[in-house]
Formats: C-alpha cells, structure tokens, sequence
C-alpha cells in the first residue's frame, strides 16, 4: 500500500495568487483587468461549460497583455521570489508529509512562481505540476502591442459581474453582462487569436480543471499506487474535478480556507491560518487511513486529537500554536455544507486578502 499527499499550491501552501500580483504589478488597471477575466474564466467553465475550455485558463488569458508591456521570465522569477508569502507553518507540514509520503504540489500557477516556492520550502520542483511557460520565447510588434494595450483598458472598465450557484445560462446575467461576455468572447477569441501573439493561446496549456485531473492520474501511474490512497487539498475551482476524481475513487479530498466550489466537491472542510491542520490529517490518512483520518475530524477536538495516533511531536506543536480553540474542521454534509461553503468563503478572505480570496 502506498499512499499520497497532493496539494494545489495557491491556498493550501501559500497566500498569493501570483497571476494576480504580476499582473496588478506589471500592467496598468492589472488588478481590475485580472478580475474580470477570472469571472470571465468561471462563466466559460462552470455557467457555459465551453468544450475544450478549463477552469484556470485565464492564465493563458492574461499572456498578451503581459507581453504587451514587455515582461519577461526574468521579471517574472524576481517579482515571484520577492512578492512570495507562506501559509504559517508549511514548511514543518510539508517536511512531515514528506517524510510520511510521496508528495507532490499541482498548481494553476506559472512554473515561475512554482521555482520561487520550491526553494523557498526545500520541495523537489520534479515533484510538482505547473503551467509551463517561456515569456521570453513570443514577440509582439508595436502594433500589437498598442491594440493589446487598448483592450486591457477596455476590459479593466467592464463592470465585474457576479456568479452564483443559481447561474446555469447566459440571460440570467444582466444585459451590461451579457454584453460584456459577448464582448470578452470576441476579444479572445477573434482579435487576440488572430494576432501573432495568438499563438501563445494554443501553446500554453494551464495545469487547471480537467489538468488537474489528469497530473492526479500521472502520479498514480507512476508511482504503481491507486486513487483511492490520495489524500488530495484544494481551495478553488481549478480543484473542482480533481476533487471529483479523487473522491469517486474513494481517496480523501480536503478544503482548505476553500470558496464555494472547493468546499461543495471535498469531504472534509478546514478553516485555518496555519498548515498544521494539513499535517495532522495527512498524518492520521498516511498512517492509518481514510477511516481513521474521517475519524479524526468527525470528533475534532483537543481530547480526540490527544487521544488519537497523530505524530505526538506534531500535536505538541500543534497545541503550542492553539493552547484553547482549535481552528475549525469539519466533515462536509448536506447539511452544513451551505453554511460551510460561506464561512470558508469569509474566511478565505480573511486570510488571503479580499482581493485575491474572491477570484475563483
């Protein structure tokens, strides 16, 4: 038997969304310009369900407004190793579950960022899937660059439409939305895939949706093992369908300070500031199982944790850091889940900023 620990990176490990922060730094307007595109990539995902389009792709989307104002990998290796900030704790968490188990990091994010985290916390980057992507190997003319240049204004005032789980079409948006999606779509998918640096959409393939998926099965190929021993941790929608994969094949999938839709696809839900949460129920899953590890978090408390076969050098550390309340896990129901998915939500927030906790 031969379990594994998986983890998205954003979130789970870290508190940026460096796609984000690069792109708010590097282009002017860049924080309201990625937004709208991060709604415009759940629209296509979650309300369209656009074939051959994957939660996570504004990555892909951004490119050219990045290139327009002429960053590099250059530029974006420094602005990631200066600009990168950890979850509390997860260098400890990721020592532990290294030492438990084969472990591995799949990220939406650009190898860029990856490489930055990697050393920071002493994890093989081998160990980890990424979008991979070279800046410096695209052009852009100057004539591209002033219409490129001209739309992300553009999109930058577009009003920031909102989707919920009730959204299943394109007319329940507003009429200003709907022309705004209308508008995006032909941005996209006509102007900027007609220009040279169009090409950069179908070259770079972010590792996001279905991607995510489909890492999970590489590493369970590779390793000889089988779904049902992954321990798998998400916080968006780009984990949404490795969720699904790993929880229909039996293995555990947890929320950490997840949205709505990491919440509503995991079993078990935690809301934490620290990354020793992670560590103790990878532990209890890695050494004992999926049983034991549900166990742990249906009787979540100072008494069950004592009372439990979790690492005592990790709850020792864990009880320094929490001498009285415990942060909060929970095993997702039909129940509590709509309370659950709210509170996460807030308190993704809270911990990661609002700006960055309200992208999907």
């Amino acid at each position: 038997m031969k379990r594994i620990f998986i983890s998205d990176c954003e979130g789970p490990i870290s508190k940026n969304d460096d796609a984000f922060e690069a792109t708010a730094h590097f282009v002017p307007n860049g924080d309201k310009l990625f937004t709208i595109i991060s709604r415009y990539d759940d629209v296509l995902a979650e309300v369209l369900k656009r074939p051959s389009y994957k939660a996570g792709d504004t990555l892909k989307l951004v490119l050219p407004f990045l290139k327009a104002y002429d960053v590099t990998d250059q530029k974006m290796c420094k602005f990631a190793k200066e600009n990168l900030v950890l979850i509390p704790s997860i260098k400890h968490t990721l020592r532990h579950v290294q030492h438990l188990a084969p472990s591995f990091i799949i990220s939406t994010s650009y190898e860029h960022y990856l490489k930055a985290l990697c050393q920071a916390v002493n994890f093989p980057f081998q160990n980890t899937y990424c979008t991979r992507l070279s800046l410096d190997k695209y052009t852009v003319a100057e004539k591209e660059k002033t219409q490129v240049k001209q739309m992300a204004r553009e999109i930058a005032q577009m009003p920031e439409f909102e989707i919920t789980t009730e959204t299943k079409s394109l007319k329940e948006f507003s009429q200003e939305a709907q022309t705004a999606i209308r508008r995006l779509d032909d941005i996209f998918w006509n102007e900027i895939a007609g220009m040279r640096v169009g090409r950069i959409y179908s070259e770079v393939n972010p590792i996001g949706g279905s991607g995510k998926a489909e890492a999970i099965k590489d590493v369970v190929q590779k390793l000889a093992a089988r779904l049902q021993d992954v321990m798998y941790v998400g916080d968006s929608i780009t984990d949404e369908e490795a969720f699904k994969l790993v929880r229909k094949n039996g293995g555990l999938t947890v929320s950490f300070n997840g949205n709505q839709y990491a919440v509503r696809n995991a079993e078990i839900a935690a809301l934490s500031e620290n990354s020793l949460v992670t560590a103790i129920i990878a532990d209890a899953f890695v050494r004992f199982g999926k049983p034991e590890a549900l166990s742990l978090v249906k009787h979540w408390s100072r008494r069950a944790l004592e009372e439990s076969s979790v690492n005592k050098a990790l709850l020792d550390r864990f009880f320094s850091l929490y001498p009285s309340d415990l942060p909060k896990v929970k095993i997702t129901t039909s129940e509590n889940i709509e309370a659950l998915a709210k509170e996460s939500s807030e308190f993704r927030n809270h911990v990661r900023g609002e700006d960055i906790g309200r992208l999907g």
